[in-house]
């Protein structure tokens, strides 16, 4: 073999694709959604309500941004585009809460001010995932299931916040942990296809195929 052919091979080898990002970007979603959402759906009465604080920096944030990160390198512009927003939107939402909206909770004069703050913010990302919702159905059914869900979910919480209506609130909690639920489902569905062999889950064809 000639120099030029080992630089050839060598170049081939530095260029190869790193392993798929999606699962850990959508388990990271999941996860940090689920806890979010179960507290908004009333279901932590004996806990603070809290818990997803920490891993919307960690996880759900630094996790899935990382996975976007990824998702560039893999020169996927759907995934990076969708990983890398929704983890800055975790980090954003936690530094939000521990900077601005903490403060304003405590007080009740100024609570329906964090409420409308938490609705102009998931108003803004319901804004971005609607288009992500468009071009999620050229990725596959999972996917697209996942954006779907997601939809519905901002869209009713939107409703909630700026009503400030509890049930419409409680019921985009129970939306949200079926987005959790489905986003789980893609990212054991897509491990499963990165891992290989017999157990693998469906994740379904894109609505619709390339041109």
């Amino acid at each position: 073999m000639s120099v030029t052919d080992d630089r050839s091979t060598a170049t081939t080898v530095a260029a190869s694709p790193i392993a798929d990002p999606a699962p850990l970007g959508l388990g990271a979603f999941a996860l940090t959604t689920f806890l979010l959402s179960a507290a908004n759906a009333g279901w932590m009465t004996k806990a603070s309500g809290l818990a997803f604080l920490g891993y919307a920096l960690a996880y759900g944030g630094l996790a899935q941004l990382l996975a976007g990160m990824w998702e560039f390198r893999n020169r996927n512009v759907f995934g990076a585009l969708a990983f890398s927003t929704y983890g800055g939107f975790w980090i954003g939402l936690a530094l939000y809460f521990l900077f601005v909206g903490r403060a304003l909770v405590t007080h009740p004069l100024t609570a329906g001010l964090y409420v409308h703050d938490v609705g102009w913010i998931v108003l803004a990302f319901a804004i971005f995932n609607t288009y992500m919702l468009v071009w999620s159905t050229q990725v596959n059914a999972a996917v697209f299931g996942v954006f779907l869900v997601l939809e519905a979910t901002e869209i009713v919480l939107v409703i909630g916040f700026f009503t400030g209506t509890t049930g419409i609130i409680k019921a985009g909690g129970y939306l949200g942990v079926v987005t959790a639920v489905v986003a789980w489902y893609a990212s054991a569905a897509l491990l499963s296809r990165g891992m290989g062999g017999r157990l693998a889950l469906p994740v379904g064809r894109p609505l619709i195929g390339p041109r």
